[in-house]
């Protein structure tokens, strides 16, 4: 016996119901991603804030030693990030200006 053709999934219905779950993926793909594809604004910060002031001091020595080859670009990254948690400790959080 030959089959006759009339499956469900070659209705109509069925392709539209496959097109809606790929616009559904294309969708949660492009929110995920909204990040990547649509980088938000930068915010300025202000300059007089004593958190930016204190990181720029400490950042400058710790490029420093990075340039003297005492620590490498991994450690300076270390360095950075635990800079601006004392930072932030000492002086409170900082001002940023609203965009």
């Amino acid at each position: 016996m030959e089959p006759t053709g009339n499956s469900v999934l070659d209705r109509p219905a069925a392709r539209l119901v496959a097109l809606g779950v790929a616009c559904g993926v294309i969708a949660c793909l492009a929110y995920i991603h909204r990040d990547d594809l649509f980088p938000p604004e930068t915010q300025e910060i202000a300059a007089d804030d004593p958190v930016a002031l204190c990181l720029a001091e400490r950042a400058a020595g710790i490029d420093q030693m990075l340039a003297d080859g005492t620590i490498n670009s991994q450690q300076a990254g270390l360095f950075k990030s635990r800079a601006e948690a004392l930072c932030q400790a000492q002086l409170g959080q900082s001002g940023r200006t609203q965009p």
